[in-house]
């Protein structure tokens, strides 16, 4: 570590990798709960086509992936909501969409080497002008969790029960769309567009093998994120392996730590408890939270 630090880009990396480590898990923790698990995967394509269309003009890539995943992601939550085809057919078709502009518009432009930057992460083309706008958009998405956190997690449990409480469910459908297309474009020049899903949906994975409650499940999911990011990026120099993969491989060993770690502490509430069967648990094995006793508790 000492030695890694010795590098002006590798500060800045590391500085990034914490940033990520923190809004990635923090967004995908509303995802998991609402199952749209896949979000985060069909923005990153969507954003390919930003990219595309920032080399092609000579623009800003990170710009142009920031406006295209924006308004990807709207059309995401506009389409699934009015859609007859599903959430899931509907992210199907703007992930392939996505995915084939971004190629073309990068052959068209003759950047090719350029995409595979953003498909899987370079960390050493990392600026101090990258940090600072990764900074500044870690800031905003923070401030909508903080901010609109007991809001989201209502909707995230159920729409009809947040509709019947007055919040504007279509608005807050919208938020938490474009909040993870934000989180995406953040994480982009680290990780990698192909690999910035994993990190918003694993560290989540495993904080709920070991937590009962929402807020500590994102809690414990942002140390997860942090500790991948950073021992990842870590590793990755130490061993001069590729970032972005490195960061998701440490984060689905911690998974698989805490999924056993999970089994050992529920046999344990069991035992306490004085009943030999575990706390019945949601899909995906998390356990049930009662929403409106969350958000009255906070």
């Amino acid at each position: 570590m000492t030695e890694m630090l010795q590098f002006d880009f590798m500060r800045i990396a590391l500085v990034m990798a914490v940033l990520i480590g923190l809004t990635a898990p923090a967004v995908g923790t509303f995802i998991v709960q609402r199952r749209l698990s896949l979000l985060g995967d069909g923005v990153g394509h969507i954003a390919l086509t930003g990219i595309g269309l920032g080399l092609l003009t000579g623009s800003s890539p990170v710009l142009g992936a920031l406006v295209v995943a924006v308004l990807g992601a709207v059309a995401i939550e506009v389409l699934r909501a009015r859609s007859r085809s599903g959430a899931d057919v509907v992210l199907a078709l703007l992930f392939y969409g996505g995915l084939a502009g971004g190629v073309i518009l990068t052959n068209v432009q003759g950047g090719g080497s350029s995409l595979q930057s953003y498909l899987f992460g370079s960390i050493s083309s990392v600026t101090a002008t990258d940090l600072y706008v990764v900074a500044g958009l870690a800031v905003v998405v923070l401030g909508i969790v903080a901010v609109f956190g007991r809001e989201l997690f209502l909707l995230c449990q159920d729409e009809d029960v947040a509709r019947a409480a007055g919040l504007p469910v279509r608005f807050l459908s919208v938020l938490i769309a474009v909040t993870a297309a934000v989180t995406v474009v953040i994480a982009m020049r680290a990780i990698g567009l192909l690999l910035v899903s994993a990190l918003m949906i694993v560290p989540v994975a495993a904080a709920q093998q070991v937590t009962r409650g929402f807020r500590s499940t994102m809690l414990l999911a942002m140390g997860v994120g942090v500790l991948s990011a950073v021992s990842g990026l870590a590793g990755s120099f130490e061993y001069d392996l590729p970032p972005g993969p490195s960061i998701v491989l440490l984060a689905l060993a911690l998974f698989l730590a805490a999924a056993a770690g999970g089994t050992v502490v529920r046999r344990r509430r069991a035992r306490r408890a004085g009943d030999a069967v575990p706390e019945p648990a949601g899909p995906g094995g998390r356990p049930r939270v009662d929403a409106e006793a969350e958000v009255i508790r906070g």
